[in-house]
């Protein structure tokens, strides 16, 4: 009997191992959705303790597969948990969990990058975008096919403040691959320095907690998995539309062995081109001679600033592609004939 005034702690009911749950309904890793269970429940402990206070919370697993994360995140003791579910073959195993946890689990049979987040949780739970993050969590041991495309449409969310982040600075715990954790917290200088390091650290604080090795899963991947923490930040670090510090960063890591104005030149038409690089960076006050990986935050938020700003002079900037103006040029090639033009270039070959 608890005692008096305190709420006894939840526990789940004995149930089958993950691994009995797996031989139970046949389950197999399928290698084309990149599946691995992580049968130990001493590392999905860990991964659901990296999330924070989850007691009377109300928490998002994305692809709980047999349910190893699920037992863990349901041990401690949360409100509700909305478990979204792609491969129909795991859902029976899940509602056994969720029978075990009466009026705790709602289970959707669907894809996390089509799913509506805007409706998951109850209205009652939203915060200011000032205030702490809302008593929402998302947790997830993503296939790595779909890890990257995923946080990037999150982010997009941050940005936005819409999806799950309607409700606030909704905190996220995800699995990746080691080297894409790696490249989601690389510092300037770093060789890991990417595009999903700027998108990812101008929206979010972002901590690599810790390595999971390969034979931990089942079957064992070819690579470390990464435990990444995401809490939005009250103020982006760049201050313009996602769409726009998407296409600069782009730009910039287009050719990331080449100094960052070669790069930085791709958001330009041919025809002025070399004269509105210099004047951007410039204005950015951004030495051309930098390689892209050791740009700065700051940096890269003065050549977002003034793109902005020469996109409000000209809107057929942010309109311009350079993948399809090479494109015309080689369709123009190919129709006047190879003898005279001049060889596909390196840049060429690397888009």
């Amino acid at each position: 009997m608890a005692a008096p005034g305190k709420v006894a702690a939840f526990r789940l009911p004995p149930l089958p191992t993950i691994g009995e749950i797996i031989k139970l309904f046949r389950l197999k890793a399928l290698k084309q959705l990149s599946q691995n269970f992580l049968l130990d429940l001493r590392l999905t402990d860990k991964i659901v303790k990296q999330a924070g206070e989850l007691k009377n919370a109300h928490v998002c697993e994305v692809g709980p597969g047999p349910g190893g994360i699920t037992r863990s995140i349901l041990s401690a003791g949360v409100e509700q948990l909305l478990l979204i579910e792609k491969d129909a073959r795991f859902i029976p195993g899940l509602q056994m969990l969720s029978e075990a946890a009466p009026g705790k689990v709602r289970i959707v049979h669907g894809d996390i990058l089509t799913y509506k987040m805007e409706k998951a949780f109850p209205k009652h739970l939203k915060k200011s975008w000032d205030d702490e993050p809302p008593d929402i969590h998302i947790i997830g041991n993503l296939p790595f096919s779909v890890s990257t495309p995923l946080i990037i449409k999150w982010l997009e969310n941050v940005s936005k403040r819409d999806g799950p982040f309607i409700y606030g600075r909704t905190q996220m715990t995800l699995t990746f691959q080691k080297e894409v954790g790696e490249r989601l917290t690389a510092n300037p200088g770093s060789s890991q320095r990417s595009r999903l390091s700027i998108m990812a650290q101008h929206l979010c604080t972002v901590e690599n907690c810790f390595i999971i090795p390969g034979q931990a899963f089942v079957p064992k991947p070819e690579v470390d998995v990464a435990v990444v923490h995401f809490t939005p930040l009250v103020q982006p670090k760049i201050e313009q539309p996602f769409e726009l510090v998407e296409k600069v960063v782009q730009s910039v890591f287009q050719f990331r062995r080449k100094y960052c104005f070669r790069g930085i030149e791709t958001l330009f038409p041919e025809n002025g081109r070399l004269k509105r690089t210099e004047q951007l960076m410039m204005t950015a006050n951004v030495d051309p001679t930098l390689r892209p990986f050791q740009l700065s935050m700051s940096q890269f938020r003065n050549l977002c600033n003034a793109y902005r700003k020469m996109c409000d002079e000209d809107p057929s900037l942010f309109v311009f592609n350079y993948r399809e103006e090479l494109r015309q040029k080689k369709m123009t090639r190919s129709l006047l004939g190879s003898t005279g033009q001049p060889e596909q270039t390196e840049e060429e070959n690397q888009l």
